[in-house]
């Protein structure tokens, strides 16, 4: 088997607080194959960015990854890598989007010139031939006119062309992954629908990973290879796009899904919605914690947490998969 171009390996993120250690990214698993996709998919507040950040050793301080976490990249090492070392390869062999782009772009400075910025920093060129380059990626991701809208500020673009800009950044060292937060949020259908085709097709072309991160399934639906579902700082569910959407194994997973509309709902039909909110750190529940909103929870589920185990050809948490409670009334 090839190595995995990222492999990430009991990922916990602490931030030490006054009023204790709260655990925000939970020990989990990702793998990431070369010209894949895998979406991380959960509700807001589930620990997907700060998953990300962690990735990427962009967790601020009072965070820090806690002893035992691996993130692998092409097989090195990248948790006890030097901080100089780390920012060649941000930007460079992995990028990022992040998820609002009016906020990560620096307001006074032109577009062109902020990623011309990043190909200096990676490339031995000239400030014209970082331009050029900068003017090429505004091309490559659809920006018209790109030698005049280099020129312009933030602001003076709409949301749809700050988040091309934000692509263009990310993709101008030609990264190896590109993680992305969220990219279509705050964009209206039919910019989230064009930012999606072309980072689909620049996957295909360039041949790059994705880690996508989002609370939407309709993009992961289109978008993604792989699914790993997170629930409370743990992913509860792993596996293809496919068996994920057709033999979905966790109840968070059902629910997620019964949570869609589909087309030809009838008005007086109403989407099944799930009870209560996703826990907090400072109060992570004792064992499933999901138990408390699934309508399977039963005595085991809040006794102890349920490790992620292999159900046919998925990854599931769930006490209700175990065989030791093959005979409890009910199933998920």
């Amino acid at each position: 088997m090839t190595e995995p171009l990222l492999e990430v390996r009991g990922l916990t993120t602490e931030f030490r607080l006054r009023s204790g250690i709260r655990r925000v990214v939970d020990g989990i698993d990702l793998i990431i194959e070369s010209g894949r996709t895998l979406c991380l998919v959960g509700e807001s507040g589930s620990g997907k960015s700060q998953t990300a950040l962690s990735i990427m050793g962009l967790v601020d301080h009072p965070g820090h990854l806690a002893d035992g976490s691996s993130v692998r990249y092409r097989g090195d090492e990248l948790t006890t890598r030097s901080e100089s070392v780390l920012r060649q390869l941000r930007g460079n062999e992995i990028s990022m989007i992040f998820q609002e782009p009016m906020s990560s772009l620096n307001p006074s400075h032109r577009v062109g010139a902020q990623i011309a910025e990043a190909v200096l920093l990676h490339r031995k060129v000239s400030k014209p031939q970082a331009m050029e380059r900068a003017i090429e990626m505004l091309t490559l991701v659809g920006v018209p006119d790109p030698g005049r809208r280099a020129m312009s500020f933030p602001h003076q673009l709409s949301g749809g062309l700050r988040q091309r800009v934000m692509i263009a950044m990310a993709l101008s060292c030609d990264p190896r992954l590109l993680i992305a937060d969220e990219p279509t949020t705050a964009l209206d259908v039919t910019i989230q629908a064009q930012i999606l085709d072309l980072m689909r097709e620049l996957k295909e072309r360039l041949g790059m990973a994705i880690l996508l991160i989002t609370h939407d399934l309709g993009v992961v639906a289109e978008m993604a290879d792989d699914v790993a579902v997170m629930y409370a700082g743990r992913i509860v569910e792993y596996g293809s796009v496919a068996d994920t959407f057709e033999r979905p194994k966790h109840p968070y997973t059902k629910a997620l899904l019964t949570s869609i509309p589909v087309v030809g709902m009838r008005s007086d039909q109403r989407l099944k919605v799930i009870p209560g909110t996703v826990p907090s750190p400072r109060r992570w529940p004792t064992g499933c914690r999901f138990a408390d909103r699934c309508d399977f929870a039963f005595e085991p589920c809040r006794a102890s947490y349920p490790p992620l185990e292999p159900v046919d050809d998925q990854r599931v948490a769930c006490w209700l998969h175990d065989e030791r409670y093959a005979e409890r009334v009910g199933s998920p």
